[in-house]
């Protein structure tokens, strides 16, 4: 579980005299400050974040209520208001939702609270990103692309800590672009695990939304699956043909460069052997294009007449929004893991490069912990390596376990890639 999931507020007097340690230039190390509340710490401070500042108004009047119409987030704020509106005036809170850039939308609630909030600029145009106020639930929500709860003296800013508040990132349902952060903020009552399983309740309402009112996907769509499968999933409108293993191998190359690609390069990009002729392609083409029809694959150059939606470029997308844990939730294994085409072979080290990069430079022990226990990270030493870099005291032995097993695999000669064929499925 998460360090972003606690069971009850740190101990302020504790979190304070460690806010005062670090921020005079020592360094924290142990409790009470969470790992993922030192390392927003960190990046406040690296920003020059000042303790005693506050957030800056970076919206005029004029300026937010364009930003507000043009955002996709404004299609979701009747659900937003419907789901947190009463719960935040009656409890004395306040709902706010943010863009990308951590510049709040909206900010409502409770009159009295909103008042309050205005003394240190907790009002709609604001830009509360880490970068601007320091850590904060909906700025660090944005920043390692999670849920997050923040408690009193949590907070980097020193005007901030008398409050508690939750966030959770919105992203678009289609690309999986970083939309945002709803966030709920108020006093002490919101310390507590429940206001974070609802913020993120929320958010995942508001992304329900937008996808009910996203324009449906034309009919001649192909979707893709080529994630941990030796043989792709192909799903056209209305049949979902078998593919080979050569099939799916050209369909992913040919998804991959959906501007086209000519005989020649794609002779390269599928066969090891360089023996083989293009007659040979060509067959398999054919035998492709009886699958698909010939209104699909086209030729001069070699290209797919349809939009694919193909699962690996949607976790390439992720990854470039820097949405990195919905990047690894859609990620199910290696691309056509027992594929040696020279094309296929490139794509699928380099996603899983980027993905595996992202991870370590994020530095999330839950999101490292998912790679390592997946049946395609369970023998990654150096990921196994950077988990046991950031995870807990208590959680450290079985980490250490495992590196010291793959260390003596590796010393012997047999590692686990020598000893087990890569998962797959389908």
């Amino acid at each position: 579980m998460s360090d972003a999931w606690v069971a009850a507020e740190p101990d302020a007097g504790a979190l304070r005299r460690a806010h005062e340690v670090f921020t005079s230039g020592g360094q924290v190390h142990l409790p009470p400050v969470r790992p993922l509340v030192a390392a927003s710490w960190r990046r406040s401070a690296r920003a020059l974040v000042s303790p005693d500042g506050a957030a800056c108004v970076e919206l005029a009047d004029d300026e937010l209520a364009d930003h507000r119409a043009g955002h996709p987030l404004s299609a979701a704020m009747p659900v937003i208001r419907e789901l947190m509106g009463a719960y935040a005036t009656d409890g004395e809170h306040l709902l706010a939702v943010c863009d990308a850039a951590g510049r709040m939308l909206w900010v409502e609630g409770h009159p009295g609270t909103l008042r309050k909030a205005r003394a240190m600029n907790f009002v709609a145009g604001a830009c509360w990103s880490e970068s601007v106020a320091g850590t904060n639930a909906p700025g660090t929500a944005i920043a390692v692309d999670r849920p997050v709860q923040v408690f009193s003296a949590e907070h980097f800013q020193r005007p901030v800590q008398a409050w508690t508040c939750a966030a959770a990132p919105v992203h678009d349902p289609g690309s999986g672009r970083l939309l945002g952060a709803v966030d709920i903020t108020g006093g002490d009552r919101l310390a507590h695990p429940h206001s974070l399983a609802f913020v993120q309740a929320v958010a995942r309402a508001a992304e329900s939304q937008l996808a009910l009112l996203a324009p449906p996907p034309a009919a001649e769509r192909i979707r893709l699956s080529a994630l941990g499968r030796d043989e792709a999933l192909l799903t056209l409108a209305d049949r979902r043909p078998r593919l080979s293993r050569r099939h799916s191998e050209i369909l992913v190359v040919l998804a991959h460069r959906q501007e086209g690609v000519g005989g020649e390069e794609l002779l390269t990009l599928l066969y090891e052997d360089e023996s083989v002729t293009p007659v040979t392609l060509r067959a398999e083409l054919s035998r492709l294009r009886g699958l698909l029809g010939p209104e699909l694959l086209r030729s001069r150059p070699y290209r797919l007449a349809a939009e694919v939606d193909a699962d690996f470029a949607t976790v390439d997308r992720r990854l470039g929004s820097g949405a990195v844990s919905a990047a690894l939730a859609d990620y199910a294994g290696p691309l056509l893991p027992a594929s040696r085409a020279p094309g296929v072979v490139r794509i699928r080290e380099r996603l899983a490069g980027r993905l595996r990069a992202a991870l370590v430079d994020r530095g999330d022990a839950a999101l490292l912990a998912d790679w390592t226990y997946s049946a395609w990270g369970e023998d990654d030493v150096e990921m196994w390596r950077a988990l046991a870099r950031v995870v807990p005291a208590s959680g450290l032995a079985p980490v250490l376990a495992r590196l010291q097993a793959l260390d003596e695999e590796l010393a012997a000669g047999a590692t686990g890639l020598q000893r087990r064929a890569p998962h797959t499925r389908g």
